[in-house]
């Protein structure tokens, strides 16, 4: 990464904290370093993990999550820690903690958007309006993203966001956001950046319509659970769509095989996360009782990751880091296709960096099987402040 770049990424593979969290500051520490963004593995212990980062970027502002994978400046990555240094000349980044996700109602949303609004216009290098961005770090088990997310854009209103929800390097057991020196569960973080630098968020997949449809015919909505299709046992009936015994289905099976609800004339994935005992299917995102799933099938997805990058650098010039929340079913189709390793050197090249999420988020959806990101180009516009 060029010396005077307004972004700079590093990652480190060591399994000691403390020496992680050195390697990563010698790379990102200068002075003007103003915001440290992160994404580890669960394997890490998180508390010395916190406390290595604390001493390596001492006085700077750090945030972050766990994950299912890391994306690497070279390409994809696992059981190690990226991280991005954002320089304070071009970025105004202010970030808040979110507990109590339950409890998160438009109050709550409206007096923490205010605060970082208020923090980001006392050091505001753009107006606002049309040069700030969101991003959201949520508890990828928490069962509120829809909750939460639908208010926080309803207080953000114009500001554009995304973001991903935290993984556990697929193990489904406990997931954690990072902000205030420590690792939380149940929580949510959320960064608001501002900047002259030009960016755009977007989020795409490569998934496309089948003519089979599925009605969910009973659910719990609590616990995002699909107990029947066609009044039908559910991990029966979806096992009958793709034609497999129930025994077969497992998250390979579910990432080459995703169902999804439209809305408009786009296709939303309802991703699953699994067969229960009593043959229903727990989902990641919200379900519930009368809703129809379409049955998707895989178009190539490098090929419409290509044209998306394409179309970023058209829009924007090269970008000088393209932050991205990358679904890990993605993954495991490219592991299952044998494709990890070209993936990889299309997102080296792309300049991306992120994590693999449990769920994504874009202008307050809840969605799932997604690339989501924002591309932030390398210099202002000529006619911007």
């Amino acid at each position: 990464m060029a010396e005077g770049a307004p972004l700079r990424s590093a990652v480190s593979r060591h399994g000691d904290p403390h020496a992680a969290g050195q390697e990563l500051a010698e790379a990102l520490c200068h002075p003007e370093l103003g915001f440290v963004l992160f994404f580890c593995s669960a394997e890490y212990p998180l508390a010395a993990l916190s406390e290595a980062l604390d001493a390596a970027f001492a006085g700077v502002p750090v945030a972050g999550c766990t994950t299912a994978g890391e994306l690497t400046p070279a390409g994809y990555g696992r059981g190690g820690i990226v991280a991005i240094g954002l320089d304070r000349r071009h970025f105004a980044v202010s970030c808040a903690l979110v507990e109590n996700l339950a409890d998160f109602d438009l109050m709550r949303a409206q007096r923490l958007v205010d605060g970082l609004l208020d923090d980001c216009r006392d050091r505001a290098l753009a107006p606002l309006a049309g040069h700030s961005f969101a991003l959201t770090l949520l508890d990828g088990l928490s069962s509120c993203e829809e909750q939460v997310l639908a208010t926080l854009d309803a207080a953000l209103g114009r500001i554009p966001s995304f973001g991903g929800s935290a993984g556990d390097d697929n193990r489904l057991a406990h997931t954690h956001v990072h902000a205030e020196g420590r690792f939380h569960g149940q929580a949510a973080v959320v960064v608001l950046i501002n900047t002259r630098l030009p960016f755009e968020v977007f989020t795409t997949h490569h998934l496309r319509p089948r003519t089979e449809k599925l009605v969910v015919t009973r659910a719990d909505r609590e616990r995002r659970r699909v107990l029947e299709l066609n009044a039908l046992p559910a991990a029966e009936e979806y096992a009958r769509l793709v034609g497999l015994p129930v025994a077969a289905l497992d998250a390979a099976v579910f990432a080459r095989h995703p169902l999804a609800v439209r809305l408009g004339e786009a296709h939303y994935v309802r991703a699953i996360q699994r067969v229960n005992d009593d043959g229903s299917l727990s989902f990641y995102c919200a379900v519930e009782n009368g809703i129809v799933l379409t049955a998707m099938r895989p178009a190539p997805l490098l090929e419409d990751l290509e044209a998306v990058f394409a179309g970023l650098a058209e829009r924007l010039g090269e970008p000088a880091l393209i932050i991205a929340c990358d679904c890990f079913l993605r993954r495991l189709e490219l592991e299952a296709r044998g494709q990890v390793d070209a993936a990889s050197r299309l997102l080296a090249r792309s300049r991306v960096v992120g994590f693999n999420s449990y769920g994504e988020q874009h202008h307050g959806m809840h969605i799932n099987q997604t690339f989501t990101g924002v591309a932030i180009g390398a210099r202002p516009a000529a006619d911007d402040p």
